[in-house]
């Protein structure tokens, strides 16, 4: 489906801001999220800042693209790959194995990266314009919920951010189910929107 030109405008606007080393808030599938560039280690610092943050909790990401998540986590597990295929675009957030050169700040020093390619096609065309893999972490100061509406952010959050992607109502629920993938081994470790259940039964299909 087309995005409405005066949308397109305002995606353009903010990956011009993340590619500047901004950080933007925008709707994902879920509920809107905090963005910032993986590759820009300066906005990644402004970020945890911004959210108050505890230092060593790793960045999620989210990406445009299969050839975005291939430029920082390995895909190359048989199951890492049909868990893909079956759920992205989507709320299955798959923690892969990082790659090389992977900024600190996104990995907290671990071997792995999440990431998921999201629902939300807004979410996918900023990830796209801005031309790499971005910070997908919610848009609330830590311990708060989550907003739903780009209004419905903490005027103190809104403050420290560079810009807002208001593309209408997310729609909220749960956040995206989180699972390690090793090699042929997968591992619960979030619940959420993509029951538990289905991940199995496609983990077997193979």
């Amino acid at each position: 489906m087309a995005l409405a030109p005066e949308l397109e405008a305002r995606i353009a606007q903010a990956a011009a801001l993340l590619r500047a080393g901004g950080i933007v808030a925008y709707p994902t599938e879920t509920f809107y999220g905090l963005g910032a560039l993986a590759s820009h280690h300066g906005a990644l610092a402004r970020l945890a800042e911004a959210k108050l943050r505890p230092e060593g909790k790793p960045l999620p990401l989210l990406a445009g693209d299969l050839a975005q998540v291939e430029a920082v986590a390995s895909l190359a597990a048989p199951l890492a790959r049909r868990l893909a295929a079956r759920f992205w675009p989507g709320p299955l957030t798959l923690v892969l194995p990082a790659a090389p050169g992977l900024d600190p700040l996104v990995t907290a020093g671990d071997a792995t990266v999440a990431i998921r390619i999201p629902g939300s096609e807004v979410a996918r065309a900023l990830a796209l314009a801005a031309g790499g893999a971005l910070v997908s972490t919610s848009a609330n100061l830590a311990g708060e919920p989550p907003p739903a509406e780009a209004g419905a952010l903490a005027p103190a959050l809104r403050a420290r951010l560079d810009g807002v992607l208001d593309g209408g109502a997310a729609p909220g629920g749960l956040p995206s189910t989180l699972v390690a993938v090793s090699g042929d081994t997968l591992r619960r470790v979030r619940d959420g929107a993509v029951p538990w259940a289905e991940v199995e039964a496609a983990a077997r299909a193979g």
